[in-house]
């Protein structure tokens, strides 16, 4: 059985002894703040995504991660490229289909997706139940469903493409089909933080790209430092205004034995 919060301070101490270069096709909204968590926990961040250099750029990168949030059909084909590329020089990338439900495109471009064989699909509980089929409540990017009640949809979708899945929420959960890994922490603030998840999905890809092998323990790393770092700053912040600078100043200070310290995780 993985030690997983002493799993999780070796990946950051990690991280930062690397600096891995992480390739985020991300939303137009997320860019500012994805690419100043990626920076704050200690990784470089790139958002390359035009068809032209997306997947040349993916060979370059250590990892890619790949968010659907503002859809434009002209991100499509670069989004393909680099997933292609990282599938076939085996870098680890990071799908996240958010709200993929709403519409025809969005599930069309998902389903491409998906058969390039993301290592980590990250998502909150309503995209993954239903990525897996069965009937959520999200409306729009916005969950109404609990992680509990998406941990089935989350072991069947990772069985199903041999993947990690992420349900974030009150609670979050890591499965790859037979382990399940739930952590607390986080704050309340953070849903009132647009584009938090989807910076969340960056950083996984910063956490894979130094663990190669081991998703699970890299997905749960980043979640961890993040359920860590919100409570830390939520401690401070005075709404959702001021959380965004508690957070990053709390991603950056933090160091690998208090993120042991303070992980609280529970592995079945």
């Amino acid at each position: 059985m993985t030690d997983f919060p002493s799993s999780c301070g070796t990946l950051l101490e990690a991280l930062r002894a690397s600096n891995p270069l992480i390739q985020c096709i991300t939303n137009d909204v997320s860019m500012n703040i994805a690419a100043n968590v990626l920076l704050a926990a200690g990784a470089s961040p790139a958002m390359v995504s035009a068809e032209e250099e997306a997947a040349e750029f993916a060979r370059i990168a250590a990892a890619v991660t790949i968010n659907i949030g503002t859809l434009w059909a002209a991100d499509v084909p670069g989004m393909r490229g680099a997933a292609g590329a990282a599938k076939e020089t085996g870098k680890p990338w990071v799908l996240d289909p958010v709200a993929h439900y709403a519409t025809s495109f969005r599930r069309r471009v998902v389903g491409e997706l998906l058969e390039l064989q993301p290592t980590i699909v990250r998502g909150n509980a309503s995209e993954v139940m239903a990525l897996a089929g069965l009937e959520s409540r999200g409306q729009g990017v916005d969950s109404r469903d609990s992680s509990l009640a998406a941990e089935t949809a989350a072991v069947d979708l990772a069985r199903r493409f041999a993947c990690v899945v992420a349900v974030t929420g009150e609670i979050d959960l890591v499965t790859d089909g037979r382990r399940r890994v739930w952590i607390e922490g986080g704050s309340t603030l953070m849903p009132k933080v647009t584009a938090l998840g989807c910076a969340l999905t960056c950083l996984t890809g910063a956490f894979a790209a130094v663990a190669p092998g081991r998703a699970l323990e890299a997905t749960v790393a980043a979640m961890t430092l993040f359920a860590v770092c919100g409570e830390d700053a939520s401690h401070r912040a005075e709404g959702p205004g001021s959380f965004p600078p508690l957070f990053l100043d709390a991603l950056a200070a933090i160091g690998p034995k208090r993120l042991e310290s303070e992980a609280r995780i529970q592995a079945e």
